[in-house]
């Protein structure tokens, strides 16, 4: 996935959830952040960002902002931090064939009372796929979540309902930035979702993360990584 007429600016300071205070163009502007988590970790005063123009023209701000560089000028390291980011790859990789060549995929998929962000099917092969976005990356290992996540939680419990039916079922953990070296739930944040996890995993949902290449201006899925439960 590309993002056109990207922009460099200088990370200044968040103001709340959605919009950061950024150096961009000659002046100090706000800018709609992609992301609500918190990523303590990434934004940090005098950071490169990179930043896209929205489509709509009735935005209040004129960029969002979508990656950064969390390394330094010898050695970039590019994070996405969009959160609409891993859906889209992930589509683009579904439909590439990943599943099967044949496969017919499906985005937003309802099922009981959950949501799931994909349903694929190939015969009598039915899937539903759940995806989670990934930034946090601490001492090698990438982690999920940076803060508590009770739909998490829910979409883990539908998952393994779904397995009951006679589907597959499967939780894609897509880490936005390389140099993982594995991935594990990130229990000192959120206890109750790694034991989620593992319940799920236990019961036949697939747990899989995949590391991915991103440029200021794209991202696409690279490498399956360990997952460490």
């Amino acid at each position: 996935m590309h993002y056109p007429n990207t922009a460099e600016g200088i990370f200044i300071r968040r103001i709340n959830r959605f919009v950061a205070r950024v150096q961009a163009d000659g002046i100090e502007q706000d800018v709609h952040v992609k992301n609500t988590g918190r990523l303590r970790e990434l934004f940090l005063p005098g950071a490169r960002v990179f930043l896209t123009a929205p489509e709509s023209a009735k935005r209040r701000t004129k960029y969002d902002l979508v990656s950064l560089d969390a390394g330094d000028a010898n050695a970039p390291d590019y994070v996405n931090v969009d959160s609409n980011a891993p859906n889209k790859a992930v589509g683009e990789w579904l439909r590439g064939g990943l599943f099967s060549e044949a496969a017919s995929v499906k985005t937003e998929a309802s099922h009981g009372d959950s949501r799931f962000d994909f349903y694929t099917e190939d015969g009598e092969r039915r899937a539903f796929i759940e995806v989670k976005g990934v930034t946090l990356l601490r001492e090698g290992k990438a982690l999920f979540p940076d803060a508590p996540t009770e739909r998490g939680i829910k979409h883990t419990e539908g998952l393994i309902r779904c397995l009951g039916e006679g589907y597959e079922a499967y939780i894609l953990f897509v880490i936005q930035r390389k140099g993982a070296a594995a991935f594990s739930p990130n229990d000192s944040t959120h206890p109750a979702f790694g034991n989620a996890l593992r319940k799920a995993a236990d019961a036949g949902v697939r747990i899989l993360a995949v590391d991915c290449k991103v440029t200021p201006g794209s991202m696409r899925i690279d490498s399956f990584i360990p997952v460490e439960l």
